[in-house]
């Protein structure tokens, strides 16, 4: 799930299907998603031969990406609808990843199986994202490295996003949107070290704006996060486990 697919709610199977086509299909969504997509292939660094989890991967698009990187990726999602669709665009292009159905809070993996954990759009809609926190630090191998994606408190995106919640969406109600302070603090709990935090995305969800704005957004993102929709946080691990 990226930051515009997450404007979307999950009200059935053929909807979430029909939703991330359609944003694919836009201009605005080409857009943001290639933006996004790099920065966090950016923070992730060289993957090739190291096992990666995508946590809440969705239909699989980063997972795919990972993989075309060389990776042993892993791509987890709770909705079976997701992980059909992500086999589905892996067995297309011929791509090797595994997929597993579970939850960010209670992941289906031992301890230290991963060289690097992704999750991309999903602590803001999880009850319990320290939980969540905790399960992707266990099963990070010491020296391991994860990257957190996620939609920023200020920014055009997150005030709209608020008005919809006000006017009655329950999706946009119980989410919750974070600084790049607050994603340090939340990682800080858990024995891992930020390293690294960038932003993307400083227009507003219009095809035009994200055009004009595209060339310098990634320059915009190593300055500042004050009004990025989207934020994206590297740790490293700095124990075996967590110290919550």
């Amino acid at each position: 799930m990226t930051t515009g697919q997450a404007s979307t709610a999950r009200p059935s199977p053929m909807g979430v299907r029909d939703s991330y086509a359609k944003w694919r299909r836009s201009r605005l969504g080409r857009i943001t998603d290639a933006l996004e997509q790099q920065l966090l292939l950016e923070l992730l660094g060289d993957v090739a031969g190291l096992d990666v989890l995508d946590v809440g991967c969705g239909d699989g698009a980063l997972t795919y990406a990972l993989s075309r990187r060389g990776a042993h990726a892993t791509g987890l999602d709770p909705d079976p609808l997701m992980i059909a669709e992500a086999g589905a665009r892996a067995e297309a292009a011929s791509v090797s990843i595994d997929l597993v159905r579970g939850r960010a809070e209670a992941l289906p993996f031992a301890d230290e199986t991963f060289d690097r954990v992704v999750a991309v759009t999903v602590l803001c809609f999880i009850p319990e994202p320290d939980r969540a926190i905790a399960e992707m630090s266990r099963v990070l191998k010491p020296g391991g490295r994860l990257v957190i994606g996620e939609l920023g408190r200020w920014s055009i995106w997150a005030a709209l996003r608020r008005i919809r919640g006000w006017l009655g969406s329950s999706t946009w109600s119980a989410a919750s949107f974070r600084t790049a302070r607050e994603l340090r603090r939340l990682v800080e709990r858990h024995g891992l070290q930020a390293d690294g935090v960038c932003g993307a995305i400083y227009y507003p969800p219009r095809g035009l704006a994200a055009a004009l704005m595209a060339p310098v957004d990634p320059w915009l993102g190593q300055r500042t996060t004050v009004g990025a929709a989207f934020i994206a946080l590297r740790a490293v691990t700095t124990c075996s486990e967590s110290t919550a």
